[in-house]
């Protein structure tokens, strides 16, 4: 629960105060909150929805390892929306650190439930089915995915948020691969 807490504080704390996007369903769920207003929690429940069903019918394991991590989060990242007015009352960064800075804390919450084997499904569960089926590398799959979703967050919204949610993405993961990186035994 803590790793989900400190994915929706880099969400609304230092993402959306600039509408930076991260990539995937968090992307997604955020396009929807800058352009309609919707939750972005809720819009990544409700589009992950048909996912999940793939991953009920096709593998278990993926279900059960995400649909956890999914809940929390989502429900996380509506419930601290309201920190990004009061964190902004107090604290003000350029929108580079806050991309940065941001970007950082959702890698780490992601890293944290990649460490306890689950995720937050979404747009990383597609790929791993997709992965299984088509025999391609899952982060080639993820980052494909992410790179269409930052950019047509980027045509819709504006070039600025393309290119501080590219310096997102890149943080998120530089800082997922450390959280997950494992140390040899031998070492």
């Amino acid at each position: 629960m803590a790793a989900s807490a400190v994915l929706a504080i880099g969400i609304n704390c230092f993402l959306a105060p600039y509408r930076v996007l991260d990539g995937g369903m968090i992307g997604i769920g955020l396009i929807c909150k800058y352009l309609w207003g919707v939750k972005a929690g809720f819009t990544i429940l409700l589009l992950s929805v048909p996912i999940f069903a793939l991953a009920w019918f096709y593998d278990r394991d993926y279900f059960y390892n995400s649909v956890y991590g999914m809940l929390i989060s989502s429900f996380f990242i509506d419930l601290l929306q309201p920190l990004q007015f009061k964190f902004l009352a107090c604290v003000r960064l350029d929108p580079l650190s806050s991309s940065i800075v941001g970007g950082i804390l959702v890698g780490w919450g992601i890293g944290m439930m990649l460490r306890h084997e689950t995720s937050t499904g979404g747009t990383d569960l597609l790929a791993q089915l997709l992965a299984s089926v088509f025999r391609i590398n899952v982060g080639v799959l993820i980052f494909m995915i992410d790179a269409m979703v930052i950019s047509l967050g980027g045509w819709l919204i504006s070039k600025e948020t393309l290119l501080l949610s590219l310096i997102t993405i890149t943080a998120v993961g530089l800082t997922t691969s450390l959280c997950t990186w494992k140390i040899s035994e031998n070492a």
